[in-house]
């Protein structure tokens, strides 16, 4: 690797002014679990490092305005082990459980994986269902945005040069909904997913006409996808297995996959349909259960 200039501000105030002076050279540096490695193999050469480690305000998960917020610095196994996180959307909980191995865990952050927008991840698909939002600082003020809208293409972002990812705010789970996230790994517990499918299944005060339902894939597209039209056609209809797997065949015209070392195309999306219906099974059988 290059030499690079390295910043550590201690708080934010500290690391707009770093951007501003080192310009488009510059970035930011959280858990280096996916930068570094970019650095490594010279896919990204920046002339400045500007370090948040120091910066508390990035820090902790807690509640806010009934509200999940996760900090920017928060590492992935801060969410996985959190009581808040379980009580609230113990979906987001599994979900972190399953990234990698506890050493990766230990040290990737919530806004740096995020930020790193690879489509793979696993936390993204299901932030996406749990209708997260996605707050962006800078000097100038802060501003919200759905996390559906913040990828923009593959490795690509909304954050804007002079602004800061600072805290994903997650609504709690809806009380009679349940909700799975699952991923097909052909290799290592370390290794990206072929697919990956986070979905919710929210029951009617009858227990069984479907009030509501989310679904959302990754791995399989340029950023994390949502499949409406499948989840729409469960909306106000008992989730029959029938009806289950006509919603998860329509995934299959959604997802945009690509041959690699994980599995051909065709293969890709076969596995979409599958690993859909099956998040969907035990979605519904979560929110019967009236677990979520």
């Amino acid at each position: 690797m290059s030499d690079v200039q390295y910043a550590e501000p201690d708080n934010l105030a500290g690391v707009f002014d770093a951007l501003e002076r080192y310009g488009e050279e510059a970035r930011l540096l959280a858990g280096g679990t996916g930068l570094v490695n970019l650095m490594k193999q010279r896919l990204v050469q920046p002339g400045a490092l500007i370090g948040l480690r120091r910066i508390e305000a990035l820090r902790g998960v807690s509640r806010q305005d009934g509200a999940l917020r996760l900090g920017a610095m928060a590492t992935h196994r801060e969410v996985e082990t959190s009581e808040v996180v379980r009580a609230a959307a113990p979906l987001l909980a599994e979900t972190y459980r399953q990234v990698a191995t506890v050493r990766i865990r230990n040290v990737a952050t919530v806004g740096g994986g995020l930020a790193h927008a690879d489509p793979s991840q696993d936390p993204p698909v299901a932030l996406v269902v749990l209708r997260a939002r996605v707050v962006l600082t800078s000097k100038d003020g802060t501003r919200e945005i759905p996390i559906e809208e913040f990828f923009t293409d593959y490795y690509e972002t909304a954050i804007a040069p002079d602004e800061v990812l600072t805290q994903v705010l997650v609504p709690p789970q809806p009380a009679q909904a349940g909700a799975v996230y699952l991923k097909f790994l052909p290799r290592t517990a370390d290794d990206y997913a072929t697919v990956a499918v986070a979905a919710l299944v929210e029951l009617a005060a009858d227990g069984e006409t479907c009030r509501d339902a989310r679904i959302a894939l990754g791995a399989v597209g340029s950023t994390v996808l949502q499949a409406t039209a499948a989840a729409a056609a469960l909306r106000g209809q008992r989730p029959t297995p029938e009806a289950l797997r006509e919603a998860a065949e329509q995934v299959r015209a959604l997802v945009d996959p690509v041959d690699d070392y994980r599995g051909s195309a065709a293969y890709k999306r076969d596995m979409a349909v599958v690993f859909t219906r099956r998040a969907l099974e035990q979605a519904l059988a979560r929110a019967r259960d009236g677990a979520r």
